[in-house]
């Protein structure tokens, strides 16, 4: 049952970027040119307001709760991500699994291939989405699996890692997962859900891990990183693994760069959150650029219910005025839509809304 659990869809087997951009390129391939794409014309710093910044420790704090409350239920309607900052995570574990993860990434192909996607399914190295073999391709690696509930582990992949990274991505998984049950837990206290009903999503709550690896590019703006999408699942927890900026929201039209703090994670609210709030939260799409001389990592930590359990507004938020705004669905049928299409805005999202006739 494990092994079904977790295998719910497939992508489509692509070349290393990391490989190919390590021999100078003189063209990128076709395949990678991405004319479908907005010119990566940014609103600068100056120009626009920076994602909020939440602290941890004043909404786990008696005195300044309500206050840091207030700044969370604002910055998930209105923006839909956050840092975090003061989040107890240590430095140390922080530090080790930055470097640990970058030494993954740079493992001989041979021993990486031990790690690849099989044929039909989305855990390993390679990318996600891809459907077709005439689909444009996003200039980056990606080593994707599920880490929590433990069960759901791939036998191939999390106990054969190497160590210490295993060891190191244990702990931080664990420690995230923890971060994710605290924040879903204020978040539900912000809308006043009841908490038997979010206890419902973080009891079973599952974990993955994409952890992203873009290569320099010498024509950065013809290619694209990850292509703009909104996360499907309920709460991201991302942490920038060095110091390459390349994250950007769309926010009033424009596409603004988000500045990572120092050892802060960037949270973001996904597309199962906006269901379970009905419409309150809202996920953002966001995507990632390429720089034309540096590498950039990431790891994105994944969180949404169980596979045995079902994904709708919260009742205690659903009442005549305000009618659920998406159908239900089971957490198996959720994913095994999404899997079977191309990665594109919030296309998938709006699926699964209820059109009001009275509209």
């Amino acid at each position: 049952m494990a092994s079904k659990a977790a295998s719910l869809g497939s992508s489509l087997l692509v070349p290393c970027v990391q490989e190919l951009a390590k021999d100078p390129l003189v063209a990128v391939p076709p395949r990678y040119i991405r004319h479908d794409q907005e010119d990566p014309i940014i609103a600068s710093y100056d120009q626009v307001p920076q994602v909020p910044v939440i602290d941890m420790q004043k909404l786990l704090d008696q005195e300044t709760m309500y206050s840091e409350l207030g700044h969370l239920h604002f910055a998930c309607k209105e923006w839909g991500f956050f840092q975090l900052v003061n989040h107890c995570v240590s430095t140390s574990l922080l530090d080790k699994i930055k470097k640990e993860l970058q030494d993954f990434f740079n493992l001989p192909m041979e021993e990486k291939k031990k790690f690849w996607q099989y044929p039909g399914e989305i855990e390993g190295f390679g990318q996600a989405f891809v459907v077709s073999e005439e689909q444009k391709l996003d200039w980056g690696d990606l080593f994707f699996m599920v880490t929590q509930p433990a069960h759901l582990r791939k036998p191939h992949l999390f106990p054969k890692l190497p160590l210490p990274f295993r060891d190191t991505l244990e702990s931080y998984s664990v420690e995230v997962k923890n971060l994710a049950m605290a924040i879903l837990e204020q978040m539900a206290k912000a809308l006043n859900i009841r908490a038997e009903e979010m206890r419902d999503f973080t009891e079973g709550i599952r974990q993955s891990m994409r952890m992203n690896y873009y290569p320099p590019c010498p024509q950065a703006e013809q290619v694209i990183g990850l292509t703009p999408h909104s996360d499907a699942t309920g709460l991201t927890i991302l942490l920038q693994v060095n110091e390459v900026e390349g994250l950007q929201i769309r926010k009033d039209g424009k596409w603004v760069p988000i500045k990572p703090l120092p050892n802060a994670f960037v949270v973001n609210v996904g597309d199962i959150l906006e269901i379970v709030t009905n419409g309150a939260y809202r996920s953002i799409e966001h995507r990632a650029t390429v720089n034309s001389e540096k590498e950039r990592l990431s790891i994105a930590s994944f969180h949404g219910p169980s596979f045995d359990g079902k994904v709708c507004p919260a009742p205690s938020l659903v009442t005549e005025q305000t009618p659920a705004l998406f159908r239900e669905v089971t957490v198996q049928e959720y994913f095994k839509g999404l899997f079977s299409r191309e990665l594109r805005g919030k296309s998938y999202l709006d699926t699964l809304r209820i059109q009001n006739d009275q509209a």
